[in-house]
């Protein structure tokens, strides 16, 4: 047997204490989220456990146990037997607006165990896990991941950093948002644009229904959604095309390079926002890389491998990667023009 070095064992085995500190947390964080415990804390904290408990209408013993599993994971803050959130802990938890709130985080960390077993069968089959077919929360989970980042950096970052785009969509503009699921960045854009008309599509009729529904809700005029592929979808001369972090999810992404090259009308831009990476596997050893890797094997490959074509290329494909595929469709120019710590956004033309 090789020698064992007791040193990175008593590492290694510390980070997988810490892991599993968090894998435990995500059913403890989802939980204080629905029943509004961390936006009551927010509210009138610091307080006792029961004192919480009494205005969050829950029970005292699980509130006192919660807690103090909060606390423990620093996700509260504790100082002589009363609890509150620190103005950080505030941003991540209990402000839906805020761009780090993670609370999508954990609600795609339960979908995808949930989904194990379909893409557990896959491992060995080499087949996909359809879109449709992935577990029932899914859907929404990855909207409210992508939530934050959208909310804060669409309208006020991303689009200013086209070149044009923005004077084209105050002046009245014709914009498809290709893979909208949802349709939180159509809504966001059509809202901020009011003189642009606005077209999502998605392959998915429910995250289409849903997307309809969000629209109707917010009282929009100049948006609608509509079943299509991104390969196939209708309608021609768009001045303006979008795609967020669904390019890396598409079977034949190349073939949808090709019809939103099509789509465009003579100086058209395609935006296309992607989860941030760089182009090889020891530049993405970070603790981005690391929750992308994961999502991209239990959701992002096995979508892609349900589809025609499957290349999968995975949510860490990197900017070279990503830039050939939209090349490929006869695109000349494509350029980062904007980056957070979980997206960076591609220009072509």
């Amino acid at each position: 047997m090789t020698d064992v070095n007791e040193t990175r064992l008593k590492e290694l085995v510390d980070r997988v204490h810490g892991d599993l500190g968090g894998a435990f947390s995500v059913s403890l964080v989802r939980i204080g989220h629905e029943v509004g415990l961390y936006r009551t804390l927010k509210e009138i904290g610091p307080v006792k456990a029961d004192d919480l408990a009494d205005a969050s209408g829950c029970a005292p013993r699980y509130v006192r146990e919660w807690l103090s599993a909060q606390a423990a994971s620093g996700y509260v803050h504790h100082e002589r037997g009363l609890f509150s959130l620190t103005p950080e802990q505030a941003l991540v938890f209990a402000e839906p607006n805020s761009p780090v709130n993670l609370i999508g985080g954990f609600d795609t960390a339960a979908a995808m165990v949930e989904n194990q077993p379909k893409v557990q069968s896959a491992f060995k089959t080499g087949r996909g896990v359809a879109w449709g077919d992935q577990a029932g929360c899914m859907f929404c989970a990855v909207a409210r991941l992508f939530r934050p980042g959208y909310v804060n950096a669409l309208v006020q970052d991303w689009l200013p950093a086209l070149d044009g785009v923005v004077d084209k969509l105050k002046a009245g503009a014709t914009v498809a948002d290709v893979g909208c699921g949802h349709g939180l960045s159509t809504i966001l854009m059509a809202h901020a644009f009011p003189n642009s008309r606005f077209i999502g599509y998605d392959f998915h009729a429910d995250s289409i229904a849903a997307a309809t529904a969000h629209a109707r809700a917010d009282g929009l005029t100049n948006v609608c959604f509509e079943i299509g592929r991104a390969q196939d979808f209708g309608g021609r001369d768009f001045d303006l095309i979008t795609c967020f972090d669904c390019l890396h999810d598409m079977g034949d992404p190349k073939a949808a390079a090709a019809h939103v090259r099509k789509a465009l009308n003579e100086g058209g831009t395609w935006m296309v926002v992607e989860p941030m990476a760089a182009d090889t596997l020891e530049e993405n050893i970070n603790p981005v890389g690391r929750l992308y890797y994961s999502a991209s094997t239990m959701i992002c490959v096995p979508t892609s491998l349900a589809q025609e074509t499957g290349l999968a290329l995975g949510a860490q494909a990197g900017e070279k990667r990503l830039t050939e595929v939209i090349q490929s469709g006869g695109f000349k120019h494509v350029r980062l023009t904007a980056k957070t710590p979980l997206n960076m956004v591609l220009e072509a033309t």
